[in-house]
């Protein structure tokens, strides 16, 4: 198991998929997000049900992501071809803390990403009044 405790950029990510994946989300550009996945991917966002497949994905991310600027700070591998990243999103509105759980498949394109707020009750509870 590797992991890497300073602030990453997308340059410093040492997987191309995950490196992708923030770069083409910090530059709000949600079609080549998508295609980072699978054809089956999933990205199981959080409070929300499971976005199947990189059209449904790349929707849901223009709807649900504009504005956001995510920032990787340490990558895990956990296994063969899954890793865990932690680190910030801002918006205009506030930071969260962040988890991405990443799963790649043989031919290292995002089987599915899982993304969880890591944050206290309070803090979330804040989050909802600000929305």
């Amino acid at each position: 198991m590797q992991t890497t405790d300073r602030t990453q950029t997308t340059q410093t990510l040492p997987i191309p998929a995950i490196a992708q994946y923030f770069a083409t989300m910090n530059a709000q550009d949600y079609a080549q997000t998508a295609a980072l996945f699978a054809s089956e991917g999933i990205l199981h966002p959080p409070f929300e049900s499971d976005i199947i497949g990189p059209e449904a994905i790349a929707q849901y991310l223009q709807a649900e992501a504009t504005g956001m600027q995510l920032q990787p700070r340490q990558i895990e591998e956990q296994g063969d071809r899954t890793y865990h990243v932690t680190g910030k999103v801002k918006t205009s509105l506030f930071t969260v803390n962040v988890a991405w759980f990443f799963i790649l498949n043989p031919d290292r394109q995002i089987a599915s990403v899982t993304v969880k707020l890591i944050a206290s009750p309070q803090e979330l509870l804040k989050l909802r009044s600000r929305a």
